[in-house]
């Protein structure tokens, strides 16, 4: 599914060409969400590593496969090569896995690989925040990219049911200092990037509660800890303020931080105008479904949400469909709580249980002696059916059948990114130019990631890919700026 022009920049990528061994020469960095892979561009003895998550692991065999073909050494790491590193070996002509963090293991990797001696499996494990290597930003293509990304912390205290990252990064927030941050926005910067997504796990890992309950223990050393965790955010937030006005942040934060006046008038002063928030569902069943009883629901719900927007925030509500209490009525509900919250942008998700996840240990244990495959692959491990033959859901609903919840999921789409909706939303900003650009960029988003889903079929996913090419460019444009090759990094002597 290549686009030419991607949204994001795959930071991942540029973190491992920024740990590759000087010896070796400089990484060409391939993203097929801008260009497919070439196998002709393999030589014997390359060393090719490829990252997986569960819902491109069937290409990243295929790509495995061919580059093996071709005489490279083939690694795979990512989300889904660590929970399933026999796959990638059975199905992908893998030599060698890599779990956890790369940013240490993979120079060793490319030494062994050179050497003719890679080991079957590698454990990068979980590494502090010190060893973070920053990513190898001059080798991105220029033009293709509308965000630029940087990680400031990983891991997340957390445990949603349907997310995998408390499990896979821990639940201790490792923290990167905020100057090694800066230096990596001031880089992106000096090339054009104005709009960064941070892309952390969870940018508010200590809460005001948090610190309440850690208050209430005679020891106080966990106290102390928060307080430093939370002290941190706040100076990379101050620093943040002293880069150019017309940077822009966007980060992914719990509904928590709506109730942190303090912390939330800090990211504005940052520059952080824009937060993906996980609502997930506007029922209190539902949030109880999914682990998060920490939100709100109905009118306070509203109000919190409502929060972000009075600290000038914007906000990307994110809804999960599919849950064992939603009803008909649910969708409807959702809909009416995204308008009165003022919501910015929404996401609505149909419930897909992915490994790593405990919704997908428990769906999984369900299928239990059920033997049903689906074009020779068990149902259990969906990942490997043909995107043709997928089933749109998943998980057995005790009173909607799957096509209902897809066709309700559908219509809320449709309805909040009408060009009626979009219309009314883009009030959020001031001029007429800003306004046309809110509609071209909504468009998009639903186009984008409406239609692109784990179970999409394949007919939606090449509408998807045909809006996506026409109007990424046109996109791009409003989200860079012109080069600061002078830049320099606040207050650096």
């Amino acid at each position: 599914m290549s686009f030419g022009i991607a949204v994001m920049t795959p930071r991942w990528l540029y973190v491992l060409a920024g740990a590759t061994p000087d010896w070796a020469g400089e990484p060409r960095v391939v993203d097929e969400m801008l260009d497919a892979f070439d196998p002709a561009t393999i030589e014997p003895g390359d060393v090719v590593g490829i990252g997986i998550h569960t819902g491109n692991a069937l290409r990243g065999y295929e790509v495995g496969r061919l580059a093996r073909a071709r005489g490279a050494w083939v690694v795979f790491g990512g989300i889904h090569a660590t929970l399933y590193p026999a796959e990638a070996h059975e199905l992908g002509g893998a030599h060698t896995t890599v779990g956890g963090d790369g940013d240490l293991v993979w120079p060793r990797v490319v030494t062994d690989c050179a050497a003719g001696e890679p080991a079957r499996a590698y454990q990068g494990g979980k590494i502090e925040a010190a060893d973070f290597v920053p990513a190898r930003w001059r080798l991105l293509p220029p033009g293709r990219y509308m965000w630029a990304t940087v990680q400031t912390v990983r891991g997340c205290p957390k445990h949603c049911s349907f997310c995998s990252v408390w499990r896979t990064d821990g639940q201790r927030p490792r923290q990167r200092t905020a100057d090694a941050v800066l230096a990596e926005l001031v880089e992106l910067r000096r090339m054009g990037y104005r709009f960064i997504a941070l892309a952390d796990d969870n940018f508010y890992p200590v809460t005001l509660e948090d610190l309440r309950m850690a208050a209430r223990r005679e020891d106080k050393s966990r106290l102390r800890e928060l307080e430093a965790i939370r002290a941190e955010r706040f100076e990379l937030m101050a620093k943040l303020a002293g880069l150019p006005d017309d940077m822009v942040f966007y980060t992914q934060i719990t509904m928590e931080a709506s109730e942190d006046p303090a912390f939330l008038a800090a990211m504005r002063k940052a520059h952080i105008r824009g937060a993906l928030v996980g609502v997930e569902s506007v029922t209190p069943a539902g949030l109880k479904d999914v682990h998060k009883g920490f939100n709100a629901t109905g009118a306070a719900l509203v109000d919190r949400l409502g929060a972000f927007r009075r600290a000038d925030i914007h906000v990307l509500g994110s809804f999960i469909f599919g849950l064992a209490s939603d009803r008909p009525e649910t969708f409807d509900a959702t809909l009416d709580i995204a308008e009165r919250s003022n919501l910015t942008f929404a996401q609505f998700l149909m419930l897909t249980p992915l490994p790593g996840t405990l919704d997908f240990d428990k769906w999984e244990q369900s299928l239990a002696g059920d033997d049903t495959r689906i074009a020779g692959v068990p149902l259990a491990r969906p990942w490997l059916i043909p995107y043709a033959d997928r089933p749109r859901f998943y998980v057995k609903h005790p009173t909607m059948p799957p096509d209902e919840i897809g066709r309700r999921t559908r219509q809320l789409w449709k309805r909040f990114y009408g060009l009626r909706a979009i219309w009314r939303r883009s009030r959020c900003v001031l001029t007429m130019k800003r306004r046309l650009g809110f509609v071209l960029v909504s468009v998009l988003y639903h186009q984008r990631y409406a239609n692109s889903g784990f179970a999409t079929d394949s007919a939606r996913l090449d509408r998807s890919v045909r809006w996506g090419r026409l109007l990424a460019g046109p996109c791009r444009r409003l989200f860079v700026g012109p080069p600061m090759p002078h830049l320099e990094v606040p207050g650096a002597p």
